[in-house]
């Protein structure tokens, strides 16, 4: 930790990275592929210096690299962060368009487990030498099994 003129809080990159949860080998590639702003370096160790407000933007980041957010779109969201209201309506278009993917992702989940359970039915119908719950459950994986090649092909 240092202490700048204006007396307000520093970090290090490693007390940056503890404090966003993102390691110190992201804030470095993000901060070369333009996500963030060059960070001020230490007039003597060239070492980065983040403050305050670096850790805002890097925790907003970090929120939005959990969503699974692309570079390139949270580049966008950070180039419409500082345009202010200007940029509402981007904003909540790039986060729409966000919540549909994830939204689709659900789906595909969704369908995923419902095929596991029905296979895990099947193989205790199987166990059980019920075969015509088997056939049954067997006939609905399939179906299932249709649709899941089709929302994976997506």
């Amino acid at each position: 930790m240092s202490i700048s003129s204006n007396a307000s809080r520093t970090y290090t990159i490693q007390e940056a990275s503890r404090l966003t949860g993102l390691p110190a080998s992201t804030l470095r590639y993000y901060e070369g592929i333009g996500i963030i702003e060059p960070i001020e370096r230490d007039a003597d160790s060239k070492h980065r210096v983040y403050s305050e407000d670096n850790l805002n933007l890097l925790d907003a980041i970090a929120c939005l690299n959990a969503t699974g957010l692309s570079l390139n779109d949270m580049r966008e969201y950070i180039r419409n962060r500082n345009k202010g209201v200007a940029a509402a309506g981007e904003q909540v278009m790039l986060l729409e368009q966000q919540e549909e993917r994830l939204a689709s992702e659900a789906r595909l989940l969704e369908v995923r487990l419902n095929y596991v359970k029905l296979k895990i039915a099947y193989w205790k119908a199987i166990e059980a030498h019920n075969d015509s719950d088997a056939k049954d459950i067997g006939n609905q994986a399939r179906l299932l099994a249709q649709s899941l090649k089709k929302l994976g092909n997506k």
